[in-house]
């Protein structure tokens, strides 16, 4: 057995290397793409999590079986996730590479910093202690964006002031956070609070850290909003099958505060500009019309335990059920989706129009002067 996980994370290293070097040698500003630094959760996460002592991990089998030579990258899917396919619409091969592989790596850190980094961090949320009692060590979006400021300074030594304050001026900070905390709200220390007042607290913490980057050089923010949660195989599995409409409020209700922030912040702040992604309109549309992205199951996981194969993540170690047409599927997991529908939403994100992305799409954001 550790012979086994041994030859995994080997490969998995390996594999971070590799696009070390790719990127490396293939500068950005060559290609005339944006630069992309990416915080969050699960959603984004594309390795930060192999290197904490969490129970939070996508590093073993049955995750990334659809990933180039079947290898589990820490992804919480099937292949690649929505920060991944934006990547690929800008012209990369997939994310930027994990703040802690990197910090792991110091020659890949000096060669590579300059093509973005991914912090985000599976199980972590806009609060301090979101993730901690159900997963042990996450990153939180604060700790995130202090690593970033250690990413700032290696920037500023290698460009000087005035060209690091451009640099990160046309980079994308890409968010995607939040369904964990509005997971956790019965449970979480500061849900002594009321409803109103803990989605008020959400937003006080969320303004703070993205003011800490705006003022860290950050002008382009994609913000992706929390998905309609109450329809995730684990919530069917806990309620009867039903989908919970009480969540599905408060995550609309959450988004609903987040875009009025961003709005404020755009008039408030010189040069902020933003795209805001609604990805609880999208995951509603898919289940209205599946068609629209192909699949056809939209309740059950495609990989899982127990009922809607949502009582537990999708790992061969604990018998996990797998489906063999993955492309059917609109969940992979217990709470996340395949690789398809979120290769659909991050064509939306990229192209589309509003309601679904407003009041610019991400493509046209990076095209702002």
């Amino acid at each position: 057995m550790a012979s086994s996980f041994s030859g995994v994370t080997s490969f998995i290293v390996l594999a971070f290397l590799c696009v070390a070097v790719h990127v490396a040698y293939g500068t950005d500003q060559e290609n005339n793409r944006p630069v992309m630094f990416i915080f969050g959760d699960s959603t984004a996460d594309v390795g930060t999590n192999n290197f904490l002592k969490t129970r939070a991990k996508a590093n073993a089998p049955y995750y990334g079986i659809d990933f180039p030579n079947r290898v589990p990258t820490g992804r919480f899917s099937n292949r690649f996730n929505i920060i991944d396919h934006i990547a690929q619409l800008f012209g990369y091969k997939e994310s930027p590479l994990p703040y802690l592989f990197l910090r792991h790596h110091q020659y890949a850190f000096n060669k590579t910093v300059l093509g973005g980094v991914n912090f985000a961090s599976g199980g972590s949320g806009i609060l301090r202690d979101t993730g901690k009692q159900n997963f042990g060590k996450v990153v939180p979006l604060e700790q995130q964006v202090e690593q970033f400021a250690v990413v700032r300074a290696t920037i500023a030594d290698k460009l000087g002031t005035n060209q690091t304050a451009t640099f990160l001026s046309k980079a994308l900070f890409i968010i995607s956070v939040g369904g964990n905390d509005l997971f956790e709200f019965p449970s979480n220390k500061t849900a002594t609070l009321a409803q109103k007042q803990y989605l008020s607290a959400l937003q006080s913490n969320f303004s703070t850290q993205i003011m800490n980057l705006y003022e860290s050089g950050a002008r382009r923010f994609g913000i992706i909003n929390v998905a309609a949660i109450g329809f995730c195989p684990a919530v069917r599995a806990n309620n009867s099958g039903e989908s919970d409409d009480g969540l599905n409020q408060f995550a609309a209700a959450f988004n609903f505060e987040t875009a009025s922030l961003l709005e404020k912040l755009s008039n408030d702040l010189r040069d902020f500009k933003y795209s805001f992604g609604n990805s609880f309109l999208m995951t509603l549309e898919v289940l209205q019309n599946p068609r629209l992205v192909g699949v056809k199951e939209t309740k059950k996981a495609c990989c899982g335990v127990g009922r809607f194969n949502g009582e537990g993540p999708c790992l061969k170690a604990k018998k996990a059920e797998l489906c063999v047409d993955r492309g059917d599927f609109l969940f992979w997991d217990w709470v996340h989706p395949t690789d398809k529908a979120s290769r659909s939403a991050a064509a939306s994100l990229f192209n589309g129009t509003s309601p679904v992305v407003t009041p610019i799409n991400f493509r046209q954001l990076a095209d702002q002067i």
